[in-house]
C-alpha cells in the first residue's frame, strides 16, 4: 500500500465530512427563511400556498448555495443540470411537505400555527436528505455522464485545481 492509496480514502472522507456540514449550515438557514416566509404568507394565504411560495424561493437560493459552497461548482457548466436536480428536489419536497399538512389538517382539524410550522419543519427534514442526495449526484456527475467519486486534476474546475 502506496501513500497515494492511503491519501486518496482520507482526502474523500475529509471532503465528504465537509460537505456534509456545508449542507446542513446551509439547511438552516434555509429552514429558517423558509419558516419565516411560510410564517408572513400564511397570514394572508392558504397553507397550501403559503408552503409552495416559501419553498420556491428558498429552493432556488439553497441550490445555488449548496452548487458554490458545498460542491464547491464555480461558473456555467451544468449550471442547468444542477438547477434541474434542484427543481426534482423542490418537487420532493413540495410532495411531502404537502403530504404532511394534508395528514396534519386531517389528524387535528382545529391546529394551530404552531403545530404547521412543526409539521413543516420535520417534513422539511425529510426532504432534506432527498434535496442532498439528488443534488450530490446530479452536480457531481462528470462530463461523460459517469458519477465521480474523486476527479481527476484535469477534470477540476479551475477553483479546486488551485484551492489549498
Amino acid at each position: 500500500m502506496t501513500a497515494q492509496t492511503l491519501r486518496n480514502p482520507l482526502a474523500s472522507h475529509r471532503d465528504g465530512v465537509r460537505q456534509i456540514a456545508s449542507f446542513v449550515a446551509i439547511g438552516v438557514v434555509s429552514t429558517a427563511a423558509y419558516v419565516a416566509l411560510y410564517a408572513g404568507l400564511r397570514s394572508v394565504s392558504p397553507a397550501g400556498v403559503a408552503n409552495a411560495l416559501a419553498l420556491v424561493v428558498t429552493a432556488v437560493a439553497n441550490t445555488a448555495a449548496n452548487r458554490r459552497l458545498t460542491f464547491e461548482v464555480r461558473g456555467r457548466d451544468g449550471l442547468a443540470r444542477d438547477h434541474a436536480a434542484g427543481l426534482i428536489a423542490f418537487g420532493a419536497a413540495l410532495a411531502i411537505t404537502s403530504a404532511s399538512l394534508a395528514i396534519l389538517q386531517q389528524a387535528e382539524p382545529q391546529h394551530g400555527r404552531m403545530a404547521e410550522v412543526a409539521v413543516l419543519v420535520a417534513a422539511n427534514a425529510a426532504a432534506t436528505l432527498v434535496r442532498f442526495l439528488l443534488l450530490r449526484v446530479a452536480i457531481d456527475r462528470s462530463r461523460d455522464g459517469r458519477v465521480s467519486t474523486e476527479p481527476g486534476l484535469a477534470t477540476l474546475s479551475q477553483s479546486k485545481r488551485t484551492r489549498g
